[in-house]
């Protein structure tokens, strides 16, 4: 397709998104900023949390890079954007030596190359991983190709030494820039400045660091976001997530959905302000007609990844002359080229 110059009328032209609404003077901002971002390809990421396939791409039907939960779904938070459905689809490993078993079961019968550790957090927004660390690092001793992501939730520098220590490749923890939304969404009596010192512990490791930022989670308004970038542009990262609140996973009528043109603000925002460094779009968005807006916006912003893209991701990419590349991994680890077409290879077959 001979594609036009005008972004906007491009957007047009593609079939998944002829219904769709789009914000021309925001399309416009970043068309303007095309030189800054056509020359950085997009990685779509289809890890094996979930199945996936829209028109444009497929999924892999192997379990190659699955979420084990140390807590299955318990939680004693319960925050109020997630009321702990999130855990719902990770591989329950309540035991060290169940997480050892799964894990080396999944290499042999489905080639893993790698998992997220996740949990529900204690009352202070903690998650203790002592007891598997051990595992963890006899993994990779066994099978050095692992790589192993940690959702470390609130945490401190003796900890994250342990976790850099055992061998996790990837830390992630969410950034939020309100006491406000601390106090209301998570009912968690700690500051903001808790959650910069744990980006601060992480930081003084070698492991890379993706902090994440959830866009509307003050209830569906923008409140702390713009403070978050703020601290997330202070520190070396390897990457920044950002994600969307979900209200389908709350309590009905707590939650608004932010638009899609104050997303898009956000992710060109987090553009600038994160310089050559990777800012990525996240499994969690609202689904439907906004998530393919959001995603095509996330294109057009030079965004470097995009999760589960929607369909018309692939297209606006063609649309603007981007580059893009799929990997069957969280969108915060990179498997390396040769993995990567090695498993995409594999899924194909």
């Amino acid at each position: 397709m001979n594609w036009p110059n005008n972004w906007i009328e491009g957007l047009s032209r593609i079939e998944a998104l002829e219904d769709a609404q789009f914000d021309a003077d925001l399309v416009a901002e970043m068309h303007a900023r095309a030189p800054d971002i056509l020359g950085r390809d997009i990685r779509f990421s289809t890890p094996t949390f979930k199945e996936f396939e829209s028109s444009e791409m497929s999924g892999c039907g192997k379990n190659s890079f699955p979420a084990f939960s140390i807590t299955a779904g318990g939680c004693a938070l319960n925050c109020d954007h997630c009321q702990k459905k999130i855990l719902e689809p990770m591989i329950p490993a309540t035991k060290p030596e169940m997480l050892d078993r799964k894990v080396r079961d999944l290499i042999l019968l489905q080639d893993l190359q790698g998992f997220l550790l996740s949990g529900g957090s204690n009352k202070r927004n903690e998650i203790n991983y002592d007891r598997y660390l051990p595992v963890v690092e006899k993994l990779k001793h066994d099978f050095p190709h692992l790589k192993i992501a940690i959702h470390t939730a609130l945490t401190d520098e003796v900890a994250a030494k342990r976790m850099e220590a055992a061998g996790v490749d990837t830390a992630m923890m969410d950034v939020i820039g309100a006491d406000e939304t601390i106090k209301q969404v998570y009912k968690l009596d700690r500051p903001v400045a808790d959650f910069e010192a744990t980006l601060a512990a992480l930081c003084a490791t070698k492991m890379e660091i993706s902090p994440h930022i959830v866009i509307g989670l003050h209830y569906g308004k923008l409140l702390g976001e713009a403070n978050a970038l703020d601290i997330v542009s202070r520190y070396d990262i390897q990457a920044l997530v950002l994600v969307v609140i979900m209200p389908f996973y709350a309590k009905p009528g707590t939650f608004t959905v932010p638009s899609t043109s104050d997303v898009g603000r956000i992710f060109l925002e987090a553009r600038k302000r994160m310089g050559d460094k990777s800012v990525l779009l996240g499994c969690a968005r609202p689904a439907g007609m906004h998530k393919r807006v959001t995603d095509a916006y996330a294109v057009m912003a030079g965004l470097d990844g995009i999760a589960f893209p929607a369909d018309g991701a692939l297209a606006a990419c063609q649309m603007i002359g981007r580059k893009h590349t799929q990997e069957h991994a969280c969108c915060s680890i990179k498997l390396g080229a040769d993995k990567a077409a090695t498993a995409s290879a594999t899924c194909a077959a």
